[in-house]
């Protein structure tokens, strides 16, 4: 069984293979869309390492820095050059502007670093987590890519969305887990804030379906949920 330990780093090597993959796309061929599949991708095996690493019992703290690096990738690198290069993309650009959703792989980096070493953060995140930033940026871009919001392809959308964002990375903003445990259970405001997430989703995408949007849309659509709901949160203090 000498050979299971290393299944975890494995599978975190994929996700940092799709990362590569989804920027080549991205830079090269000028493919968000294809750029944000491979950006799926690398979250599924994100979220198999970690299960990989709980039922063989192969934690290691090699793996733990590979999937911070790996991340730093898919989730940090690949969104920012997917809002730069659809930035540039735009007919309605200014071209300094395009710099700015460069940041976000900075503050990706300094979200990974700041969560690596924040105790705190077992159970629940302070900040927004890499992953759902990454997912935001992709799904907007593959809107714009798709001209289905005129909104969206204004010359300052995503360099204000990239500042936003940035901010919400290295922010001390409570933001809830989507991992469950035992100790959930007995948690009556942890689970108040998954309901509230998971109904106020259920009716974004509804409503949405019928508008006939990308399913893109709707991942954009429910991660915007997701950081409004924990921002109310947070400013009402629940």
């Amino acid at each position: 069984m000498f050979i299971t330990k290393y299944i975890p780093n494995a599978i975190t090597s994929l996700n940092l293979i799709c990362g590569v993959i989804g920027i080549w796309f991205t830079l090269a061929m000028g493919d968000c869309i294809i750029g944000f599949n491979f950006m799926l991708l690398a979250m599924v095996f994100d979220f198999c390492d970690g299960l990989a690493a709980r039922l063989l019992g192969a934690y290691s703290e090699v793996g733990k820095e590979l999937d911070s690096l790996a991340d730093m990738v898919s989730f940090g690198v690949l969104p920012a050059c997917m809002m730069a290069s659809t930035y540039l993309s735009l007919s309605s650009k200014v071209f300094w502007l395009a710099w700015i959703p460069v940041l976000i792989a900075v503050f990706s980096a300094l979200r990974l670093a700041k969560f690596n070493l924040d105790e705190r953060q077992h159970k629940s995140f302070l900040g927004l987590p890499t992953p759902a930033c990454a997912i935001v940026c992709g799904s907007a871009c593959c809107i714009i890519s798709l001209a289905r919001s005129a909104f969206m392809q204004s010359a300052w959308f995503i360099p204000t969305l990239s500042v936003i964002l940035c901010c919400l990375l290295v922010s001390n903003v409570p933001m809830f887990s989507f991992k469950f445990s035992k100790e959930d259970k007995t948690d009556s405001i942890l689970k108040m804030k998954r309901y509230a997430f998971v109904s106020i989703s259920a009716i974004t995408i509804v409503v949405m379906c019928l508008s006939a949007l990308p399913w893109q849309a709707l991942l954009f659509g429910v991660f915007t949920v997701y950081i409004v709901i924990n921002l109310l949160f947070a400013l009402f203090r629940i």
